[in-house]
């Protein structure tokens, strides 16, 4: 065994020079001013103190550039994750209490030693199970909620709930109670926020700033949002005026402990552990491969696995919650020039220093602030396009990533996602239950057979021809039985099927059996039965049965193949006028 597979730092590290450490220091101070108020604000979507963000933004990162495979990946707290958070541990404690915050922390534990053991296990084809339709209309309903959550922090009202239905019953319940101090700090750190996102670099260019200063200033432009709505806060006394502001802040780094565990909450918290690692094993990987792609690098997913794991028990063990690697903060830190994964951990070095420094000032800073920070970075998520693209493209695909959508909206992020992957898996079960077959023939001049419905072709009187698409198995096998024995008896004067298998890669013991009753049925009416293309593995397992043994006709080893022979075979040769009916153009 190769222990640099498992710790990819002793690869990486092996090369680092001072060129790759000037990269990714520059990069570190990049995400480190971006990241500092994304984790006061996403600590509070999750209901913890602000405190808990950074705190999530410092282990982690430092596990993560020892056990992970991207030079680019920024992990730490995210929307998602954090509001999937909140309703995993809304059940089993009020928010604000210490056994809240003792929860997300094993919630943290859980996920981590999850993907640790699924990435030890080479596990990672589980995520393929969330298709993209399901990640789209999750990602999508899950931006809706978690801006909409934040409406109570842009209006100084309390509002509560995890679901669409709930949350806007809690708004209107309590619009009486709007505090219009806090509505106002609200809404002019939303509008410089989408100011500094939309407009900043384009008047930053106008005024000849550096493209790479522009960046920078951008990138920081939260950062002086926070300070500038701090300054406000103290001049007009907001808090004295009814706005909510973070507090006091506990100064220092946390002390490292282990959680400590109740068999009760580990039941409780297991399946949403699950849950969460999934989702946010698809979101890191999906996009450090993007950004590997980018610079030709390779990403393994199993070792990422197993870096995400570390990063989420490193988190528990700082008295964090569960991170994942964030889209934005990863792009940042690519475009800034990142080298390799030791820019996370000098982004740590930053975070730490902040939670050292900054913190005595927090306490002035209005949490309509954060919340605005919220709403904005959110905006990204929420995709709409999504349902007209798989509308129109495909409506299976369509049914999956509106119940998805439908579901977490209405009923919550865990049964929303349930409901996806439910539809998805029936989808796919009903497509293969049902598979695509073709009555084909000879396309002229060729050795190629296709659709008679599509193409024109030659067919050979007396022959059907059919091409099965899909591998055979328990669902579908009946099926192709009742395929090929209405085929047969629909058109008169057969004396031979031959079914081209050149898209069935298995064949179960289900349709083995329904092949044999294919092939009793056939010889009962004087039709002979032959296999065309049959690949190699499927031709292993055929070999440990008697079916071929007993097969009326022959296996050819291709389409052409078998119909030259059995055109020999017979008397006479010609085009049919009248090929066989029945199957409908696919």
């Amino acid at each position: 065994m190769n222990i640099k597979t498992y710790l990819p730092i002793l690869d990486w590290g092996s090369r680092y020079n001072r060129q790759t450490l000037t990269s990714d220091l520059i990069a570190a101070i990049i995400v480190t001013i971006m990241l500092i108020p994304q984790s006061l604000a996403y600590a509070l979507l999750a209901g913890l103190p602000p405190e808990v963000g950074l705190y999530a933004s410092i282990l982690p990162l430092i596990a993560y550039a020892i056990f992970g495979t991207s030079s680019a990946l920024a992990v730490g707290p995210v929307a998602v994750v954090s509001l999937m958070t909140a309703t995993a541990v809304g059940r089993l404690a009020a928010e604000g209490s210490a056994d809240y915050a003792s929860a997300a922390i094993i919630l943290a534990m859980l996920s981590g030693l999850m993907l640790a053991l699924m990435g030890l296990f080479r596990l990672g084809f589980v995520a393929n199970f969330l298709s993209h339709p399901v990640i789209a209309g999750f990602i999508t309903a899950s931006g809706i909620i978690i801006a909409t959550s934040q409406v109570g922090g842009l209006l100084g009202i309390k509002t509560e709930g995890h679901t669409m239905p709930e949350l806007v019953m809690s708004i209107v319940t309590h619009l009486g109670q709007v505090n219009f101090h806090t509505l106002a700090v609200g809404l002019v750190a939303l509008a410089s926020l989408l100011w500094i996102r939309l407009d900043l670099k384009n008047w930053l260019a106008r005024f000849g700033v550096p493209k790479g200063v522009a960046t920078i200033i951008v990138r920081a432009g939260p950062v002086l949002v926070v300070f500038l709505t701090m300054a406000w806060s103290v001049l007009m006394d907001l808090g004295g005026k009814g706005v909510s502001l973070v507090g006091q802040v506990p100064q220092g780094l946390p002390m490292l402990s282990l959680p400590s565990f109740s068999l009760d909450t580990v039941q409780q918290l297991a399946v949403p552990a699950l849950i969460i690692s999934i989702v946010g094993f698809v979101e890191s990987i999906s996009v450090a491969q993007t950004l590997a792609a980018k610079r030709r690098e390779r990403i393994s997913p199993n070792q990422e696995l197993i870096g995400l794991g570390a990063s989420n028990i490193a988190a528990s063990l700082g008295g964090g919650y569960p991170v994942t690697g964030g889209f934005a903060r990863s792009v940042v830190n690519f475009d800034a020039g990142a080298a390799t994964p030791a820019a996370g951990a000098f982004t740590a070095i930053g975070i730490a220093g902040a939670t050292l420094l900054l913190t005595p000032f927090l306490a002035i800073l209005p949490k309509a602030t954060l919340s605005a920070t919220i709403v904005i970075a959110v905006l990204t998520l929420v995709d709409f396009s999504i349902l007209r693209r798989a509308w129109s493209y495909s409506k299976a695909d369509f049914v999956a990533v509106a119940s998805t959508l439908a579901g977490t909206l209405l009923l919550g992020v865990e049964i929303g996602i349930a409901l996806g992957v439910g539809a998805s898996i029936l989808i796919f079960l009903y497509r293969s239950s049902q598979p695509h077959a073709a009555v084909v023939g000879l396309v002229p001049g060729t050795e190629h057979y296709r659709n008679i419905k599509r193409h024109q072709v030659e067919t050979v009187p007396g022959v059907l021809s059919i091409r099965v698409d899909e591998s055979l198995y328990f669902a579908n096998a009946r099926y192709l039985e009742d395929l090929v024995i209405n085929q047969v008896t629909a058109n008169a004067g057969l004396t031979d099927v031959v079914l081209m298998c050149s898209a069935v890669n298995a064949i179960d013991m289900s349709a083995l059996e329904s092949l044999e009753a294919i092939e009793h049925r056939l010889k009962d009416l004087g039709v002979r039965l032959h296999l065309s293309e049959v690949k190699g593995p499927v031709m292993d397992k055929l070999k440990r049965s008697d079916f071929l043994e007993n097969l009326s006709g022959q296996v050819y080893l291709s389409q052409h193949q078998a119909m030259t022979a059995i055109k020999c075979s017979l008397s006479g040769q010609g085009r049919s006028l009248d090929p066989p009916t029945g199957l409908a153009a696919q």
